[in-house]
């Protein structure tokens, strides 16, 4: 008989990343805890009444994957090759890298909410807040040249 003992440390684990950057809400309105548009990723959660006890409430948490089918390995080259492997790690999800200042004994300081955070994303999809761009053969005369050109021209280009 096998041990259940690691999915129930999995979902322990779990439940505390979620749960961690939860706020209670009592008006019953459905919370986004993660809106990971590069992994096109959405976690909500609510409290609703719960099926064996009406009277009590439980926390129900929604997760919702797009996954970009036309998706390349390499986002930013229209070349590369379809991506047929696509993770997601609801750690990598939840991590908040955003940096905010706390006061520790009269001194105030930065700190992040994960430690890893230096490492680089792997995009799905583009961030349509990112410029993204490739290099493209440009003919003008007769005469060849590589030019950069944007993927994404609205965030590329100011107003």
């Amino acid at each position: 008989m096998k041990s259940s003992l690691p999915w129930v440390v999995l979902a322990i684990s779990l439940g505390f990343v979620l749960v961690a950057g939860y706020e209670w809400n009592d008006d019953g309105e459905e919370r986004v805890l993660v809106n990971n548009k590069c992994k096109c990723v959405t976690v909500t959660s609510k409290f609703v009444p719960s099926k064996d006890n009406p009277e009590e409430e439980v926390l129900e948490r929604n997760i919702r994957i797009i996954v970009p089918l036309k998706s390349r390995q390499n986002i930013s080259d229209p070349t590369s090759p379809l991506r047929t492997n696509f993770v997601y790690r609801m750690t990598e999800l939840c991590k908040k890298c955003d940096p905010i200042e706390i006061e520790l004994g009269g001194e105030t300081y930065q700190a992040q909410q994960s430690t890893s955070c230096n490492e680089p994303e792997t995009c799905y999809t583009y961030d349509r807040d990112k410029c993204y761009t490739t290099t493209i053969p440009f003919v003008y005369h007769g005469e060849t040249k590589q030019i950069q050109a944007a993927l994404t021209p609205t965030s590329c280009y100011a107003d």
